[in-house]
C-alpha cells in the first residue's frame, strides 16, 4: 500500500503495481501492436510494389514509429491510462498524485520505453522495477507517473464484530451523552481495524479506548469483560438509542438522561373557534302505569293527567 498525499492535502491509498503484472500487461500490449505491424507492413508491400527501394524503407520506418510507439502513446492518452494489456491485468497509469495523465505523460512513457523495453528487450525495465520501491521503470520516473492496480482483492477490514450475546443489555443503563463523537470514531475506527492489528497492540489500544470510555459514562469497566467486548457493546448500545430516537421509540429514561429529546407537548386547546357545548336532551319519561284491577276508584281517560287523583299536583286558585 502506498500513501499519496494530493495538493489538496488528501491522502490517497493507491497499491503500486507490482513486476509479474507489469511484465504480462507489456507482453500484451506488445502482441496486439505487433500483430498491427505486420498486418499494416504486410499491406504497405503490396500496395508499394512499384516503389524504388528507398521509398520502401521510407514507409517502412514511418510505419514502425507510428504503429509501435505512437500507437501505445495514443492509446494510453486517449484511455487515460488504461491500455489493452493494462485493462485485462487490471491496472491503469496514473500521475504521482493520482489523477490522470495527459499527453505528455505518454509521450515520455513511449519514447523512453522504445529504449528500456523495445532496444534492451525489457531488461533496463525490469532491472529499474525491481530496484525501485513502488515498481517503476525509468520511463516513470521522468514522466512522473505510477502503474496502479485497480482490482484490489475483497477485504473484511470494514467488517464491525458484534459484541457477545452474554452482553445485550448489559449497559442500557449507561449515560451515553457526555462521550464526545470524535472518542466513538475512534473506537468505530478501532473495531473495524481489530483484525488488522498487531494481538498485543490491538489489547493496548482497546484498554486505552475502553478507559477512555468508562471516564466519559462515570461507570467503570467490569472485570469480566474483555475491553474489545465492552467497546463494541457500548457502540451497540448507542446505535440502538439513536436507532429509537430516529424511529421514535425512545424512553422516558434515555429523555431524562439527555441522550433523546422529549416530544414536544401539545395544547389541550385547538388553536381555532371552540364549539359549543351539545344540548343536553331530556331523559325518556316512563309511560304512566297501568290502572290496577283492584277496586280503586277507575280515573276516566278524558280527564288530564294533572288532574287525576294521588298525582300531587294542585291546581292554581
Amino acid at each position: 500500500m502506498s500513501e499519496l498525499v494530493t495538493g489538496e492535502a488528501v491522502a490517497l491509498e493507491l497499491r503500486p503495481a507490482r513486476l509479474p503484472s507489469r511484465a504480462l500487461a507489456v507482453l500484451l500490449d506488445l502482441a496486439v501492436a505487433v500483430a498491427v505491424y505486420v498486418a499494416v507492413t504486410v499491406a504497405l508491400m503490396v500496395a508499394t510494389a512499384s516503389l524504388d527501394v528507398a521509398a520502401q524503407t521510407a514507409l517502412s520506418i514511418a510505419t514502425f514509429v507510428l504503429v509501435l510507439v505512437g500507437g501505445p502513446i495514443a492509446v494510453e492518452t486517449l484511455s487515460h491510462g488504461r491500455s489493452l494489456g493494462k485493462m485485462a491485468c487490471g491496472l491503469r497509469v496514473v500521475r504521482d498524485d493520482g489523477g490522470p495523465i495527459r499527453f505528455r505523460h505518454s509521450l515520455v512513457r513511449g519514447l523512453i520505453g522504445v529504449v528500456e523495453i523495445l532496444m534492451t528487450l525489457g531488461v533496463i525495465a525490469c532491472v529499474a522495477s525491481l530496484v525501485s520501491a513502488r515498481g517503476r521503470r525509468l520511463g516513470d520516473v521522468f514522466a512522473g507517473t505510477l502503474v496502479v492496480r485497480e482490482r484490489v482483492p475483497f477485504s473484511s477490514a470494514g467488517f464491525m464484530p458484534p459484541p457477545p450475546p452474554w452482553l445485550a443489555g448489559r449497559f442500557s443503563g449507561l449515560d451515553l451523552s457526555a462521550v464526545p463523537d470524535d472518542l466513538w470514531l475512534a473506537v468505530r475506527q478501532y473495531l473495524a481495524r481489530m483484525g488488522q492489528l498487531d494481538q498485543r497492540v490491538g489489547w493496548a489500544m482497546a484498554e486505552r479506548l475502553a478507559a477512555d470510555v468508562a471516564a466519559r459514562t462515570g461507570a467503570p469497566v467490569p472485570r469480566e469483560v474483555p475491553p474489545p467486548a465492552y467497546l463494541a457493546a457500548v457502540l451497540q448500545e448507542r446505535q440502538a438509542r439513536e436507532a429509537r430516537r430516529a424511529f421514535g421509540g425512545a424512553s422516558a429514561e434515555e429523555r431524562a438522561a439527555g441522550s433523546v429529546p422529549a416530544a414536544p407537548a401539545t395544547s389541550a386547546r385547538p388553536a381555532g373557534p371552540t364549539a359549543p357545548p351539545p344540548v343536553p336532551t331530556a331523559p325518556p319519561t316512563a309511560p304512566p302505569p297501568a290502572p290496577s284491577s283492584g277496586g280503586g276508584p277507575e280515573v276516566p281517560r278524558d280527564v288530564p293527567s294533572d288532574r287525576r287523583p294521588g298525582t300531587g299536583f294542585v291546581p292554581p286558585a
